[in-house]
């Protein structure tokens, strides 16, 4: 496991300098757990969505291979990244959905309640995304916190590490975040 975190670090540091060739390499390191994070996020969508886990890994992998010079720090950093890009990916998606359904909308719900229920229930990427781009305005930091424990699934000791702040700033972030993030999804959902 030592062996292929260093690895997967030095092939990170190196697709950071230019080296195109690392992004191959390091794709085989990756896979399983990419698509983890492609399933953890199709998962929050609803039954019957038309794109899968493996299209949104494909399209996630695409826009890694467009990027000139990634500045990955480590494989949490890297995934963090991953799961924004995934994120962005949805949000894209459900924008030209919204669109081609001329007037059909998406079912809203509170941000809340879209964390604590099943997977049934599907969230609205779009007023999601939308609050998330209002909490970045107003505490870039706070939004980070968000974005690495809702989107990227990590823990609030790895959230801690990734951004070099404690765990208790952490957990005062998530609850600041969650509701502030609530509030303005509902006030989004209730813009004529």
């Amino acid at each position: 496991m030592g062996d292929e975190q260093d690895q997967l670090t030095r092939l990170l540091t190196d697709l950071s300098h230019g080296d195109a060739a690392a992004l191959e390499k390091l794709v085989p390191l990756i896979y399983g757990e990419l698509k983890k994070l492609a399933r953890f996020h199709m998962s929050r969508e609803a039954p019957g969505h038309t794109l899968q886990p493996t299209a949104l890994l494909n399209e996630a992998y695409l826009k890694f291979a467009d990027m000139r010079h990634p500045a990955w720090k480590d494989r949490k950093h890297f995934f963090a990244a991953a799961s924004q890009i995934m994120r962005h990916l949805l949000v894209d998606y459900a924008r030209k959905k919204r669109t081609t359904k001329r007037g059909r909308e998406a079912i809203r719900v509170p941000f809340e309640e879209a964390i604590a229920v099943s997977t049934d229930v599907p969230i609205d990427f779009i007023a999601l995304n939308e609050a998330m781009n209002r909490l970045a305005d107003l505490d870039p930091r706070k939004a980070q916190v968000i974005e690495l424990w809702f989107f990227g699934g990590l823990t609030v000791q790895e959230i801690a590490d990734t951004l070099n702040i404690g765990t208790s700033t952490v957990h005062r972030d998530l609850e600041f975040g969650k509701v502030w993030i609530a509030r303005e999804v509902q006030s989004i959902d209730e813009e004529p």
